[in-house]
């Protein structure tokens, strides 16, 4: 009983796992069209509209020209690690997928399946340490290219993300203390039952969606691919699906620090102006809508994501160095010392 039992558990975990794996993929796929249709809009143009309706089918298309692309691999690269690079880029993306609760329990099969893959209790610092991982897929990849604007992208993103993960771990202290777990889903459940935490963490969560900009190399922090200066940086030197494979690894990355602000700040799965302890006997139903209620809290974020990239101009570099050391970092330990005071003074 006790073995049936583990089985059907490995069982569930793994269809989750390939259901979020792949959700991702598709999701960071279309996130590509989004962002060409909102570049679209705020630019006055229609953006792509050719392939299938609306263009809907651009992602395919673009898809099946990066996997039928000719495969180059330089003759001057240390071929190994030029391999690695983007593979490591890509498989850290999506394993900061794993502690992330998409909703709550559905019950399918006479068993209560969690929509998380795996509910541990360092939930946040195993997403940091993964995250801290991709900077060696950037950094692999741009050394094995042998090529010096590829380096270039390669030193100034591996600079640029140990910067601002400074910055973006103080601002999570103050948070931190404040909820007192480090469980993802324990700040939810948290979050549910009292407020959101964006209001005892304004300035912590300012900080935190900035860090995240650097963090994806999104503009106005993309110095890393900066094509003015680096013709492409880090991945001047791919092609095909080696190169897709950081471009997605970029899309994902957004997708996910999306996914892990709204749970932080903006109650995760918490529905808004709805009591779901009072409504209980929904069932299913009420953890379909929280899942829903989640992605449209992500998708959010991914708007201001693109909102702000065909907005602001690029950072100089030395702009972007003064910006984390010299001004983030101090704001993110002057709110953890708020916060500290704070919680002495008054409890939480």
């Amino acid at each position: 009983m006790f073995l049936a039992i583990e089985f059907a558990t490995i069982i569930e975990k793994l269809v989750l796992i390939v259901i979020v794996v792949m959700g991702s993929l598709v999701i960071a796929m279309y996130t590509t069209f989004a962002e060409r249709k909102v570049a679209g809009w705020l630019q006055d143009r229609p953006g792509p509209n050719r392939a299938g309706p609306f263009g809907m089918f651009q992602p395919l298309a673009d898809g099946l020209k990066l996997f039928f692309k000719e495969e180059i691999i330089p003759n001057f690269s240390s071929k190994l690690l030029f391999i690695m690079g983007p593979a490591l880029a890509m498989m850290t993306a999506i394993m900061t997928s794993a502690v992330i609760p998409w909703g709550g329990n559905i019950h399918l099969f006479n068993r209560d399946v969690s929509l998380q893959i795996a509910d541990i209790n360092i939930g946040i610092l195993y997403v940091f340490g993964v995250v801290s991982l991709g900077v060696y897929g950037i950094m692999i990849g741009s050394w094995a290219s042998n090529n010096k604007f590829a380096l270039m992208g390669g030193l100034r993103a591996a600079s640029q993300i140990i910067s601002y993960e400074l910055a973006m771990g103080i601002a999570l202290i103050a948070l931190l203390m404040f909820t007192g777990t480090l469980s993802l889903k324990e700040m939810v459940q948290q979050q549910m039952s009292g407020h959101w935490n964006i209001i005892y963490q304004p300035l912590g969560f300012l900080i935190f969606i900035i860090c995240a900009f650097a963090e994806c190399n999104r503009t106005p922090f993309d110095l890393a691919e900066a094509e003015s200066e680096l013709i492409g940086g880090y991945h001047t030197e791919y092609s095909s699906m080696k190169l897709g494979f950081y471009l997605f690894a970029e899309y994902i990355n957004m997708f996910i620090s999306s996914a892990v602000m709204a749970t932080l700040y903006f109650g995760g799965y918490d529905i808004p102006f709805f009591n779901e302890a009072a409504h209980a006997g929904m069932g299913n139903w009420l953890a379909l809508i929280g899942l829903g209620a989640f992605l449209i809290k992500i998708v959010i974020f991914i708007f201001i994501f693109m909102w702000v990239r065909w907005t602001i101009p690029r950072f100089r570099y030395d702009q972007l160095m003064h910006l984390g050391w010299r001004i983030l970092i101090p704001l993110a330990l002057f709110n953890m010392l708020v916060t500290g005071g704070a919680i002495l003074a008054f409890g939480k």
